[in-house]
C-alpha cells in the first residue's frame, strides 16, 4: 500500500500531518504558555518600554560590571564542558565496554545525580568545601596545609560543582555514540598493523565525535543559564548572568534590563546552535567524501 503523502512513518502505521499536529498539540500549548509567551513579553519590553529603544541592549554590551558577568559565565560554561568532556568520555567507554551488572553499575552511578535535586547536590558540595569541611579537614589532618583553603565561593568551586551535575548530560551522548561503533573496526585497525593509540586516534575517537559534540553543546548551553549553583557556591563575586537577571528582576524592578540581558542571551546561544549545525553538516560532508 502507498503511503499517502505528508505522512510519516511510526510503528507500521501512517499518521496525516493532522493527526501529528495533534498529537504534539498538549507540548506545543505548554511551550507557548510558559515558554514562548513569557519570553516574548521579556522581549518585548526590553525593546519598546518605555519606548521604542536600544537602550537597554547598550548598557548590557557596555558596561563593565555586566561585561564581566557576561565574560565569566562564557568562561565558566567554556571550563565546565572541557572538564565534563575529559570525566566522561574514559567513562563513556568503560560503559560502551562493560555488560552485565558492571554496566548496571556504572549506569546507575551516571544517573544517580540526575535523581537528586540540584539544590542538595549544591549544598552537600558546599559541605565539603567549607572552611571547616571535609576537603579542609583532610588537607590540615595530612600536614599538606596549615591553615583552611579558602576553596567556597571561588570560580573553582562553581566549575567543580557544576561539572557534577551536568555529568550525566556529557557521559550519555558519548556513551550512545561509542555502543554504535562494532568492535570488528578496532580488530580491523590493529590487523592492518595500527597500534592501540593509533587505533583510538585514527578510528574510535573520529567516531565518536558525533556524542561528543552533542555532549558539549548541550552541556555548554545548560551551563550558561545554571543559576542554583553559581547563586549558592559561588556567592556575588562569581556572579552569572542568570543571577543577574534573577537580581534585576527581584531587587532592581528592572525588568526591561533584564530582558535586555536575556535577549543578548538567546543570541548568543542562536548564533551558536546555527555553528553546531553547520559544524555537524560540515563534518557529516567530509566523512561521506
Amino acid at each position: 500500500m502507498t503511503a499517502r503523502p505528508n505522512a510519516w512513518l511510526l510503528g507500521g502505521r501512517h499518521y496525516s500531518t493532522a493527526a501529528s499536529l495533534a498529537l504534539a498539540a498538549p507540548f506545543l500549548v505548554l511551550a507557548l504558555v510558559t515558554f514562548i509567551l513569557p519570553l516574548a513579553s521579556l522581549l518585548h519590553e526590553s525593546l519598546f518600554l518605555p519606548t521604542p529603544t536600544l537602550t537597554h541592549y547598550q548598557r548590557a554590551l557596555t558596561e563593565p560590571v555586566y561585561l564581566r558577568v557576561m565574560l565569566r559565565t562564557l568562561r565558566i560554561a567554556a571550563a565546565v564542558t572541557v572538564l565534563t568532556l575529559i570525566l566522561a568520555w574514559p567513562l563513556a567507554w568503560v560503559m560502551a565496554r562493560s555488560s552485565g551488572l558492571k554496566l548496571a553499575i556504572l549506569i546507575a552511578s551516571v544517573l544517580l545525580p540526575l535523581w537528586t535535586s540540584v539544590l542538595v547536590r549544591t549544598y552537600a558540595w558546599m559541605v565539603l568545601l567549607q572552611k571547616n569541611g571535609v576537603v579542609n579537614q583532610l588537607l590540615i589532618g595530612s600536614g599538606i596545609v596549615d591553615q583552611p583553603l579558602t576553596l567556597l565561593y571561588t570560580e573553582g568551586a562553581v566549575v567543580l560543582a557544576m561539572s557534577h551535575v551536568l555529568l550525566p548530560f556529557m557521559v550519555l551522548p558519548i556513551y550512545s555514540a561509542l555502543r554504535g561503533i562494532p568492535e570488528d573496526y578496532s580488530r580491523a585497525a590493529q590487523m592492518l598493523g595500527a597500534s592501540e593509540w593509533a587505533t583510538f586516534r585514527e578510528v574510535i575517537f573520529p567516531l565518536s565525535l558525533p556524542g561528543v559534540t552533542s555532549g558539549c553543546l548541550m552541556v555548554f548551553l545548560l551551563a550558561l543559564g545554571f543559576f542554583v549553583t553559581p547563586a549558592l557556591v559561588g556567592g556575588p563575586r562569581q556572579m552569572m548572568i542568570a543571577t543577574l537577571v534573577s537580581q534585576q528582576v527581584r531587587e532592581m524592578l528592572d525588568w526591561s534590563f533584564a530582558g535586555a540581558l536575556v535577549g543578548v542571551l538567546l543570541a548568543f546561544v542562536l548564533l551558536l546552535v546555527l555553528i553546531f549545525k553547520r559544524a555537524v553538516r560540515l563534518d557529516r560532508f567530509v566523512g561521506s567524501a
